[in-house]
């Protein structure tokens, strides 16, 4: 079995511990973010979207130019672009980028980021624009011939595209933690993207995702992606030692807290987020090593579940999640380029040593 690994790039070198610095889109950051996640045997990065952050496709297209194989998961949200154009864009730059292109879905979790790019659409009702925003953009991708849409959201008459994916089908993530988005991206994602909960939620998770493509007639469910920050240490002291002054470093400033107010407005509205704050209450450690006081110190917002220890102990939490279930592993961490670097030398080779070991094992071993 092959676990994908997933890392994140942003324009500029910051996180929740890392003052920003330079200009908001730094090419040469840029570059070299990518290149080390090329070097380090990293499958795919995902390029994140909020509202006035630099525009997702062109920090792909800039990404691709300047790697040989590193795939692009582009966050993408429906809504603000007609489908028929985002299915054109992401086409396009799948044949400039060799057939590397895959779409992260983001619904939308939060009524005051929305507004800010001009959508007042209730959450409901934006899961609802988004199955029928991808009923449009597969069948733009596929029709050989002409086809029509009529829907609540979209009326399209006529349309054909003159460009279809290089790849024989672009692959579609789907996030989200409600009934909603079970039942969205149950019918539409090729993978389920996830934050990283305690093993118990993430099993209850992907039970939730796999009624929901059963009840929308698949044979086969999505696969399931889970994201976590894993915090490495030569050993389990150093790891922890360094756990502990990230936490310091987050809550003394209350650089993250700031950011996840002016993005929400307030608590969190999305299921994710309050699932991640209810594991944390719940206690600091769970299972092998997963570690929540960073969620509840940045409320939150966004991937923000640990995984802490040596290199060794940490592939081992990872390959937890797989034997549940888990395919693709997206990891990043407070210092980014450095961890990506380090991933790729000391986590990434373990955890795929540790898949071959196990797939030698004789049946029933």
């Amino acid at each position: 079995m092959a676990v994908e690994f997933i890392g994140m790039i942003g324009t500029r070198d910051t996180s929740e511990t890392r003052p920003a610095r330079g200009p908001v889109i730094d090419p040469g950051y840029v570059r070299r973010f990518a290149r080390a996640h090329e070097d380090a045997g990293f499958d795919r990065v995902l390029i994140g979207y909020g509202a006035g952050w630099p525009e997702g496709q062109q920090v792909a297209a800039f990404t691709a130019a300047n790697t040989e194989r590193l795939g692009l998961l582009i966050a993408h949200r429906p809504g603000f672009v007609a489908p028929t154009l985002a299915a054109r864009a992401f086409a396009t730059l799948d044949h400039f980028s060799g057939g590397r292109v895959a779409v992260h879905i983001i619904t939308g979790g939060s009524d005051t980021e929305q507004a800010r790019d001009g959508d007042y659409l209730g959450k409901d009702e934006r899961y609802e624009r988004t199955d029928e925003y991808l009923d449009v953009v597969k069948s733009a991708w596929s029709a050989e011939e002409p086809f029509s849409h009529r829907g609540r959201h979209y009326k399209v008459d006529g349309y054909v595209g003159q460009v279809r994916p290089l790849q024989p089908r672009i692959p579609v993530y789907f996030g989200g933690s409600s009934a909603a988005a079970y039942r969205v991206g149950g019918k539409h994602a090729d993978v389920f993207a996830l934050w990283g909960e305690p093993l118990a939620g993430t099993a209850e998770q992907i039970a939730s995702v796999t009624a929901s493509a059963a009840a929308a007639g698949r044979e086969n469910p999505p696969r399931i992606s889970v994201s976590f920050r894993p915090i490495l240490g030569a050993t389990e002291e150093l790891a922890w030692e360094r756990a502990h002054r990230i936490l310091d470093k987050i809550t003394s400033t209350g650089s993250a807290k700031i950011a996840r107010e002016w993005r929400d407005g307030g608590p969190p509205q999305n299921a994710g987020s309050r699932r991640l704050l209810a594991a944390a209450a719940n206690g600091e450690l769970h299972d092998r090593a997963l570690w929540t006081p960073l969620a509840a110190a940045t409320g939150a917002a966004g991937n923000s579940t640990a995984l802490v220890g040596t290199p060794e102990t940490v592939a081992k939490a990872l390959l937890d999640y797989v034997d549940i279930g888990v395919t693709t592993l997206l990891i990043r961490g407070y210092d980014p380029l450095d961890d990506a670097i380090d991933y790729g030398r000391q986590l990434l080779p373990l955890v795929r040593a540790g898949l071959a070991s196990r797939q030698r094992e004789p049946a029933g071993v």
